[in-house]
């Protein structure tokens, strides 16, 4: 049902004195930022956008939020209309007018096409390692979900698929089940206790360090997701005059 070849788009960095996409490709190993886990040889990392997007099928999105509406922007003169996008990013952007807009939203928008979402409660790391893991897949067809399934779906790692509507569905399809599937408390549970923003708080408070200092010495120099969601909510809870409402009168002083 696919093709074997999978482009990753890497932005290129030098590792080592080589440029890392070389050593991902020769190695199969993210040295950088995954070292230890082996990656299929099939995997082939890109250092160009468009080269590693331009005849995708399927566009699969992870990354940093903040990297979202440039990285699209870049491609969408050079994507198929028949493309399906899947975001498994956190977070949200920010409207000038201080409203909210999904990721997944932001790509469907600048890239005309549909965009679905995975999310679960799953921490890098134990996906890589092939740990049994259990995520959800939101999307708009069942035709999308069987698709997603069949290609994400392992012994390991468990998909179950929510299709929802466009518009106000969207609220009506998220029904009270849901938050009890890997993608609602399972995945607060997880970040909580094992995510890497869980990591940075509990190490802010025992470092006089730092969060970029921090960023360098846990993440290799990846930023943390946790601080810059954070910023984007108190940005948007002020300028609606609630910060009050969500973080008390005292906390504010």
């Amino acid at each position: 049902m696919f093709e074997s070849r999978v482009n990753m788009y890497m932005y290129e960095e030098t590792f080592e004195g080589q440029k890392l996409t070389e050593v991902v490709n020769r190695e199969h190993e993210n040295v950088k930022y995954l070292p230890g886990i082996k990656l299929p040889e099939n995997v082939v990392a890109i250092p160009d956008l468009v080269e590693a997007s331009k005849n995708a099928d399927l566009l699969i999105f992870v990354m940093p939020h903040q990297f979202v509406r440039g990285t699209c922007k870049t491609m969408q003169e050079h994507i198929k209309d028949s493309a399906l996008a899947v975001s498994l990013i956190k977070g949200f952007d920010t409207a000038a007018d201080g409203s909210f807009l999904m990721i997944s939203k932001m790509i469907e928008d600048i890239l005309s096409i549909d965009c679905c979402v995975l999310m679960g409660a799953n921490l890098a790391p134990e996906v890589a390692e092939e740990q049994f893991c259990e995520t959800t897949i939101g999307c708009k067809t069942e035709e999308q979900g069987e698709l997603l399934k069949s290609l994400f779906e392992k012994p390991y790692f468990r998909c179950s698929v929510n299709v929802v509507a466009i518009g106000a569905g969207i609220v009506d399809g998220c029904k009270e089940e849901t938050f009890f599937e890997s993608c609602g408390v399972a995945d607060l549970v997880a970040t909580c206790h094992g995510g890497r923003n869980r990591l940075l708080g509990e190490t802010v408070v025992k470092s006089d360090k730092t969060i970029r200092q921090l960023e360098k010495e846990i993440l290799r120099g990846q930023s943390f997701q946790g601080p810059l969601v954070a910023k984007d909510i108190f940005k948007v809870l002020s300028q609606k005059n609630m910060l009050e409402r969500f973080f008390g009168k005292y906390m504010l002083l």
